[in-house]
């Protein structure tokens, strides 16, 4: 890192998890300044910018949230005027270093030519087994908070067993649930079966979705369409955990009285603090 820059790191955007790494940077010893972060009592000291210009020019290291853009624009939760990539890369000098999570590819590849180092917190294996297990405590904890009913001998629908759909069904098995696991490759529904779950192939979801409660989504894609989910009791809850726009119909649901949550950044939400120091202990790896 740069010792003429006035601070080692820029916080910029993000959710509670970069909030929460405000803090862990200064007990490590680094020099902090946050744009556009929420303030929590333990970073109410450290130097709070609304200016995206003089973030970027006084450090040498810019950490930014998950996801690092939302619509070519900079992910913030707080309230902030839009800031486009391309804004931020006229900022951007050689030799900085950028961490964010889901960077574009087209981003990404600008700053290697630029020498900008850039990491994405989601191409590391590590990191994203965290963050699939607090992706699915958040799934289970949103279920019981918008059921009355109890996830014990439930009958539960996971659709994919992707990192977080496979600790997901363990989650729910660990509480007793009956785990059924829904996917269109073989070979993941091979494994589900090993770990003692009930499959089912994604053709035969609208078929079948009427034996569930509870259905829990962490396909990318349209997979709970209309048609499927006509056949969806009115009592049950779907809970959408997949990026991007989720793989429900939400127009379709609403109109047939289907409650379906889309529930993006669940770390972010009900596992700030943990998540934080994960992140933040990969990023000072990296530049130490």
């Amino acid at each position: 890192m740069s010792k003429w820059k006035k601070f080692d790191i820029a916080i910029i955007g993000g959710d509670k998890r970069t909030a929460c790494m405000a803090p862990v940077f200064l007990e490590k010893g680094y020099r902090v300044i946050a744009c556009g972060v929420s303030k929590t009592p333990e970073n109410a000291n450290i130097h709070q910018t609304q200016e995206l210009r003089e973030a970027v020019e006084n450090a040498a290291v810019l950490v930014f949230g998950i996801p690092f853009e939302k619509e070519g624009h900079i992910f913030f939760q707080e309230p902030m005027p839009p800031v486009s990539l391309a804004e931020l890369q006229r900022l951007l000098r050689r030799h900085q270093e950028i961490f964010g999570g889901v960077i574009p590819e087209s981003f990404r590849q600008h700053c290697e030519e630029r020498e900008i180092g850039c990491f994405d917190f989601m191409k590391d294996e590590a990191l994203t087994i965290f963050n699939a297990i607090a992706t699915a405590e958040g799934a289970v904890l949103e279920a019981l908070l918008h059921k009355d009913t109890s996830l014990h001998h439930s009958e539960c629908l996971v659709l994919g067993y992707g990192r977080c759909g496979r600790v997901l069904a363990q989650k729910l098995k660990g509480l007793d649930a009956r785990v059924t696991v829904c996917s269109r490759s073989l070979k993941e529904l091979a494994s589900a079966e090993a770990m003692g779950l009930s499959t089912l192939l994604l053709p035969r979801l609208k078929q079948e979705i009427s034996s569930f409660e509870y259905v829990f989504n962490t396909i990318p894609a349209l997979v709970l369409t209309r048609d499927c989910l006509k056949n969806f009791p009115a009592k049950g809850l779907i809970i959408d955990i997949a990026s991007n726009q989720g793989g429900v119909d939400y127009e379709a649901a609403e109109s047939l009285g289907i409650p379906a949550r889309h529930c993006p950044g669940l770390p972010g939400k009900y596992a700030g603090a943990s998540s934080a120091r994960r992140l933040a202990q990969y990023v000072t790896d990296k530049i130490s």
